[in-house]
């Protein structure tokens, strides 16, 4: 699976003997279509701003995207793909991507902060798994933002080739709109065939 380089990001940590960290965290985990995307990102300075991706408006997002990418260290984007979700399940794609994204990055870090309370499967790394780590630690808030901004790219770009789903609106997650032009349009090829609400559909459409 490709993976998006940065210009080769580092992230000093404010205590010296931890050296080079890298935040990793995910997108795109609860939507009914489109891949799930990792990132991770080194810093060597502050940025002002920088927490949770969901609560940033999607200006902020953007701005801070650029500066992101302009001031860290280092940076990677990778995912796993909707086919990779079906065959190994939500969690374990997710990790994938996460390692994949780790993998990505130009220089190795010395310890690697995962949001949540899972870890990559990742050898020959110090890794710490941070619940709501995306709000308390600003890699972790970096890659954050880094991941959804690219994942809301892949929607708009879903929603230009099948506009009658609203991709641009929900953004692959089964809000009511999105059920809705599943059931009237049916499942796309971008749709995650193990996920309920398309696993349901899918079973009508053959019983008939």
């Amino acid at each position: 699976m490709a993976a998006i380089n940065s210009n080769d990001a580092v992230y000093r940590h404010e205590n010296p003997i931890a050296k080079l960290v890298a935040g990793v965290d995910e997108a795109g985990r609860g939507p009914l279509a489109g891949s799930v995307v990792a990132a991770a990102v080194i810093l060597d300075a502050p940025i002002a701003g920088l927490t949770d991706s969901k609560k940033l408006s999607a200006t902020r997002r953007a701005l801070l995207e650029q500066e992101i990418k302009q001031k860290a260290l280092a940076w990677a984007i990778a995912e796993s793909s909707e086919q990779e979700v079906d065959d190994i399940n939500i969690l374990q794609a997710s990790l994938l991507a996460m390692k994949r994204a780790v993998l990505a990055l130009k220089l190795k870090p010395d310890q690697v902060l995962i949001d949540g309370n899972q870890l990559p499967p990742l050898e020959g790394y110090s890794m710490l798994a941070i619940v709501k780590g995306d709000l308390t630690e600003p890699c972790i808030s970096a890659a954050s933002i880094l991941a959804k901004e690219y994942r809301d790219r892949q929607m708009m770009a879903l929603d230009l080739l099948y506009p009658e789903y609203g991709f641009a609106q929900h953004k692959g997650y089964p809000t009511a709109l999105h059920r809705e032009r599943l059931q009237q349009h049916g499942v796309t090829p971008s749709h995650r065939r193990s996920f309920g609400p398309v696993r349901d559909l899918l079973e009508v459409s053959h019983d008939k």
